[in-house]
């Protein structure tokens, strides 16, 4: 399974996440938490924290003239084995590089890494009001199967949230 993809023209590589990236990785993450439109998280974990609440597989970063510049990774939705064919993706674009098509290309890029994983559903859950990322999933081909009304607060303030799927066409 290639691992690279390189946009010569921009510069712009896509390739798996290690270790070693963490540290933009979680600079990316903290910037998007700061938005009060990414996350319920309000604080970024230790990278064995992080390590641990997500899957090995599909975790990449887009690379810019040598620095990260968005990073994906799936995090799986239950431990029961009916259940590993299903993850939640996670998708951030650091401040400075979005509305350049970064986020496309990598979910993109997620899309097929996880369908050659055996991931059959992918799914986020996503603040209403964070229209520019239910559009971006949406034009990735996920589809909105709910709504939770105030389902957690966010900062004492109660949210909602759109809960996206989408369904490999591949037969598993």
């Amino acid at each position: 399974m290639p691992n690279r993809m390189t946009d010569i023209e921009n510069n712009i590589l896509v390739r798996a996440m290690k270790e070693s990236d963490w540290t933009s990785v979680a600079n990316i993450y903290q910037a998007g938490m700061d938005t009060d439109m990414a996350t319920f998280e309000t604080q970024v974990s230790s990278w064995e924290k992080w390590d641990s609440g997500h899957l090995k597989i599909c975790r990449l970063v887009v690379e810019q003239d040598y620095k990260v510049i968005a990073w994906a990774a799936l995090s799986p939705v239950s431990t029961r084995a009916v259940y590993a064919g299903v993850a939640e993706l996670s998708i951030y674009v650091a401040t400075e590089s979005k509305g350049k098509g970064l986020g496309s290309i990598l979910m993109s890029r997620v899309i097929e890494e996880s369908e050659k994983a055996g991931i059959w559903t992918l799914q986020s859950s996503i603040f209403s009001e964070n229209t520019v990322s239910i559009h971006l999933h949406q034009k990735a081909g996920f589809r909105i199967v709910g709504y939770r009304e105030r389902i957690a607060k966010r900062n004492g303030i109660w949210r909602n949230t759109h809960i996206l799927e989408r369904r490999s066409p591949r037969e598993f």
